[in-house]
């Protein structure tokens, strides 16, 4: 500071040197003993409150990555459901008998051949949801995808030897005619 107050009353010859360098020091001492060391309890509790907000944002980033992860793994078992069945569904281009079958409350219908129809009703073959289509697959894609998501496994009759022991009906065969 070339025209502080010390320098003008130094120049007018009113201090002398010694004075000035006294003020400086007592003044640099004065302001060092303001600033000096803080008390361990304003340190420790700033301490602490540093700590306790590194460790919740710790726990949060912990919970969203978990969340991140969970998503990521249901994408990944959607995709490679969607695959399984893309890659064994039965062709059923020449369809013309009608298959009746319910996706929750709705009655939906597709159409197969009559082998295809036989094996629906025999259990050898399943009727699955792939996003908004139904798909026919052989009864083993049918279980694989049954064990990742069981929703989307429409239609998957028994075979005729897994039948119920206690089921009343059991000597009456339907017929396989039978459209309804």
């Amino acid at each position: 500071m070339g025209n502080s107050l010390q320098d003008q009353l130094l120049k007018a010859g009113l201090v002398d040197e010694q004075k000035l360098k006294q003020a400086r020091s007592t003044k640099h001492k004065k302001t060092k003993r303001h600033a000096g060391p803080r008390s361990t309890a304003v340190d420790n509790e700033a301490r602490q409150a540093a700590d306790l907000a590194r460790r919740e944002k710790l726990e949060r980033d912990r919970e969203l990555n978990l969340r991140r992860q969970e998503e990521a793994a249901l994408r990944a078992a959607e995709n490679e459901i969607r695959q399984l069945v893309h890659t064994h569904r039965v062709v059923r281009d020449r369809g013309d008998l009608a298959f009746n079958f319910t996706d929750g409350t709705t009655l939906k219908r597709i159409y197969v051949d009559k082998v295809q129809h036989a094996k629906l009703v025999a259990g050898s073959l399943a009727v699955v949801r792939q996003d908004a289509f139904y798909e026919v697959v052989p009864a083993e894609i049918a279980v694989r995808v049954a064990a990742r998501d069981a929703s989307l496994v429409l239609v998957h009759n028994k075979a005729a030897e897994e039948k119920d022991a206690d089921d009343p009906y059991a000597d009456y065969q339907v017929p396989d005619d039978l459209i309804w």
